[in-house]
Formats: structure tokens, C-alpha cells, sequence
């Protein structure tokens, strides 16, 4: 399905450039919609940094605006999650608030909106000033994968920009989306992360591996550490059944020497009897061959 932008033959293209922000304008600092936004944004970004997915040139964020000027006025647009492939590095000291586009370094790559209502709302293609979100994406910056996510139905569509239009790409069997821009595919989860169970966005791998949380692979850890301790605890515990059995070989060992031992002297008490009684037989004279 193509999202069509409303055109009219007498409106004239906008003008779009892209300008150093002035250091004195006041970025719009709207807050969030709901409680889940901001949750759903760092799930994402948090998987990646798990993954050494992220690099310092790249700009990942979330309600962070998103900078160009059309017909001379400048627009703003914070979406809540966005990825741009490589930023300028800005001079030390300085935190960044805001990005324009093509001025501070490459192009929007991924954006997304998580559904809210709102004139302006992720579906809108308002083509005046302060333009729709649709419009403003599709149009003016031009990004070629943009995202709508409603956790609460929940429904993901994924849009990708062909022929200066956005159409709606096809799920693949698994239930997900591919994103070439970050080579991972975008699909739902159900459950729960750091207390709040909800619908998530998460990434797979090409291979269909999901891309863990910073927590799960802390857990995933903790288990293995907990499993090698385990591990170790039963070696420990082989070896002292091991040593045990060696100890009671060794004491059964001495007691049959002990007992080898009790024989042989109560042999060698024997042989020494009979030879005193020999030699006493010879003192009185009787050859104790001849005795029966």
C-alpha cells in the first residue's frame, strides 16, 4: 500500500535547505505521550549497544529533534527513535541538541513514531507549515524507512520509501520486518523488561537470533556463572568421594597387611616354639624324629 501526500498543481515544491540552527533558538521541549514511549525507545538502543552494534559515529536517539528549514522557516521535528549512520563529531564539550540533516552528517536513515493522537500524528501528511509527520518524513527529509508502532493493539508497520512515496512493506513468516539500514530485522515481543510487561520492539539477526538486552544477557551470565558453580561444586565433591574411596582402599589395604602382618608373626611365634621344645628334647637325650 503507497501513502499518498496530497499534491496540487498550483503549490509550488517546498524549498528546503539545510542551515546551521541558531544558537539562540529555543528547541520545542514537548513531553512525552505516554509512559511507554521512552521505554520502548531505550529497549531498542539498548539491544544494540548489547550486541557491539553501535559505534561513535552514529546518532541513535529518542525525542531528540531532527533540524531543516523549508521556505525560510525552520522546522522541528522530534520522532521517538531515530538512527542516523554517521554524524559529525562536535567539539569537545559541546552537547549536541539537535541535528540537521546533510549539514552535520549523513542523511536520517530509520525513524520511528509510537502512536499517539494528535493533529499532527504519525499518519499525518499535512503538506503546510509544521507539516505532518508523514509529510515531514516522507517529503522533506526523505527517510527511507519510517516506523508506526501501537503497543496497545499491537500493529507494526514498517514503510519503506520507493518512487519519493512510502509503501507499506510485507511481514516476512516470522512476523517481522526486515530494516537494511541496520541489517537486523524489527518485530513484537511480548513480556517484560525491568518491570513493565508490554508489546516491545526487538531486533533479530539475519539468522533469526534475537538481540538480547543489556539485563537478559546479565542474567544469561549470572546463569552460566551459577551453572559453572554448580559444575565446580561437583567436581569438588567427585573428588572428595574419590579421596574418600582412596582413604578407606588405603586403610583396607593396611588392615590386611596389618592382618598378613598377624600371621606371619604368629608363625614365626610357632616356629620358634617348636624349636625350643626341639632343643629341649635333644638336653634330655630324645631325638624328636622318633617321636610320633
Amino acid at each position: 500500500m503507497v501513502l499518498q501526500t496530497p499534491t496540487s498543481a498550483k503549490r509550488q515544491e517546498p524549498l528546503v535547505t539545510w542551515e546551521k540552527l541558531p544558537d539562540d533558538f529555543i528547541l520545542p521541549d514537548d513531553p512525552v505521550e505516554n509512559i511507554q514511549q521512552p521505554p520502548l525507545a531505550a529497549a531498542l538502543t539498548d539491544a544494540l549497544g548489547a550486541a557491539n552494534r553501535l559505534n561513535s559515529q552514529m546518532l541513535i536517539a529518542s525525542n531528540f529533534g531532527l533540524v531543516t528549514t523549508v521556505d525560510q522557516k525552520i522546522v522541528v521535528k522530534a520522532p521517538d527513535w531515530l538512527y542516523v549512520p554517521q554524524v559529525f563529531p562536535v567539539a569537545e564539550g559541546v552537547i549536541r541538541r539537535s541535528y540537521t540533516p546533510n549539514l552535520e552528517g549523513s542523511p536520517v536513515s530509520v525513524v520511528m513514531e509510537f502512536l499517539s493522537e494528535t493533529e499532527t500524528g504519525e499518519y499525518s501528511v499535512r503538506p503546510t507549515f509544521p507539516y505532518g509527520k508523514l509529510y515531514f518524513y516522507e517529503q522533506i527529509l526523505q527517510v527511507p524507512t519510517y516506523v508506526i508502532f501501537n503497543p496497545l493493539e499491537p500493529i507494526l508497520e514498517v514503510h519503506r520509501l520507493q518512487n519519493n512515496r512510502y509503501v507499506l512493506q510485507q511481514l516476512t513468516a516470522e512476523g517481522r520486518y526486515w530494516i537494511p539500514e541496520l541489517e537486523l530485522f524489527l518485530g513484537i515481543w511480548y513480556g517484560t523488561r525491568l518491570g513493565l510487561t508490554s508489546n516491545w520492539l526487538r531486533w533479530w539477526d539475519e539468522s533469526g537470533n534475537l538481540l538480547l538486552w543489556s539485563s537478559e544477557q546479565a542474567e544469561q551470565e549470572r546463569q552460566r556463572a551459577e551453572q559453572e558453580r554448580q559444575r565446580a561444586e561437583q567436581e569438588r565433591q567427585r573428588a572428595e568421594q574419590e579421596r574418600q574411596r582412596a582413604e578407606q582402599e588405603r586403610q583396607r589395604a593396611e588392615q590386611e597387611r596389618q592382618r598378613a602382618d598377624a600371621v606371619t608373626n604368629n608363625l614365626e611365634q610357632e616356629r620358634q616354639r617348636n624349636q625350643a621344645l626341639i632343643a629341649k628334647l635333644q638336653e634330655l637325650g630324645i631325638d624328636p624324629n622318633t617321636l610320633s
